[in-house]
């Protein structure tokens, strides 16, 4: 996922929590097991093995409010100098609906996804095309193809 980026906002972690995730909540991505086993792992510094569990730890990511890990699984020719987290956006749960290449036998691959979130009570959803490649052995993030929300 890629959110608009122009400023950090060190305020909006203190302004706008994000819901509380702990080690042994169930994992933001949607997969089964908790936070700790699932993207928990990749935030603390395990490699991801596809550009899908990528694509799931970023939205993970974003969820849990992780800039650091959002910025280092940037592309650097793409990465934004911060992450702009808008305080009142809450992400609630992560459609994979298409994959495109991205094992540990390509170099690049794509992941289509539905994002949904709720901002200011009301819900909404990102629709997102991602591409992935390998840099320096680790797939990142590279750019998107946005579509309308969905609004649901």
């Amino acid at each position: 996922m890629s959110r608009r980026t122009t400023r950090p906002r060190r305020s909006a972690t203190s302004a706008g929590r994000p819901p509380a995730i702990t080690a042994e909540s169930p994992c933001p991505c949607g997969l089964p097991g908790t936070y700790a086993d699932c993207c928990g792992r990749l935030h603390a510094g395990a490699a991801a093995p596809t550009c899908e569990a990528l694509m799931r730890s970023r939205y993970a990511a974003f969820a849990v409010r992780d800039e650091a890990y959002l910025l280092r699984t940037w592309h650097p020719d793409s990465r934004p100098p911060a992450v702009d987290f808008d305080p009142g956006t809450r992400w609630v749960r992560l459609e994979v609906l298409e994959t495109a290449d991205g094992s540990a036998f390509h170099t690049t691959g794509t992941v289509t996804f539905r994002a949904h979130f709720t901002v200011g009570g009301r819900r909404d959803s990102l629709h997102e095309k991602s591409r992935f490649v390998r840099s320096g052995g680790a797939w990142v993030y590279e750019a998107a193809e946005f579509e309308a929300g969905a609004n649901g």
